[in-house]
């Protein structure tokens, strides 16, 4: 085993780490491009663009109106079976017109086959709920209201769940402040909990990047400390 260490450090670790890259499979690549124009065939009214990126992921771009159709096909259709809701989630670009793409990673254990269907919104336009066909998208739905404002219309418990309640602006939108809009903390008179804009009382904050050796030169040896021989 020291051997084959050995030999591995002398090898260089960038050729022996780029062996561990999955390598592109022209089969397999084929295979999804043709599925993807299969959705494509029966779905001509959501479906807006096919693509396999990364090697081998297939990327199906619908219109937002058909999130269900185009899920409860991919789910109960016999050649696809993506019966597993595996993530849901989004991405806030600003500078788009639909600045919000919501992403929804499915699996299917029939095939060991993997998809990620993406659409699209605004601030104010709803998308149709999942929930009704993946139960996974319940909280996933809840994560994306709360922290992007996405409305999913239909939603069984549209609420916050990692913010407090009466939490202003959702924080993973580009434009929300880093500092937020609001701080909490106890407050003796009342004896309870408030919540307050947030204030921040010093300007111009010091960061001291020096590292350790630097900042502490008592452990540094000195060039005119003579070197044992």
């Amino acid at each position: 085993m020291a051997a084959s260490l050995c030999r591995f450090v002398r090898g260089g670790f960038g050729r022996n780490f780029g062996s561990t890259v999955r390598p592109k499979d022209e089969v397999t690549h084929n295979q999804l491009s043709a599925f993807g124009e299969y959705i494509a065939e029966i779905l001509p009214k959501y479906v807006q663009q096919v693509q396999v990126t990364c090697f081998n992921e297939l990327e199906v771009m619908i219109h937002p109106d058909g999130v269900v159709p185009v899920l409860l096909f991919l789910r109960d259709h016999t050649n696809a079976q993506f019966k597993n809701l595996t993530d849901q989630t989004a991405v806030d670009v600003p500078s788009r017109q639909n600045r919000f793409e919501l992403v929804y990673n499915l699996l299917s254990l029939r095939f060991n086959s993997r998809i990620r269907i993406k659409t699209y919104t605004d601030e104010l336009t709803p998308v149709d709920s999942a929930v009704p066909v993946h139960l996974a998208a319940n909280w996933y739905e809840r994560e994306i209201w709360d922290m992007y404002g996405v409305f999913f219309a239909n939603h069984p418990d549209l609420r916050r769940i990692l913010t407090d309640y009466g939490f202003e602006g959702h924080p993973f939108r580009k434009d929300f402040p880093l500092s937020g809009y609001v701080e909490v903390r106890y407050d003796d008179e009342v004896k309870r909990v408030v919540a307050e804009p947030v204030e921040l009382s010093q300007e111009f904050r010091k960061f001291d990047l020096n590292s350790p050796w630097e900042v502490f030169p008592a452990h540094r040896e000195s060039k005119d400390t003579p070197k044992l021989e």
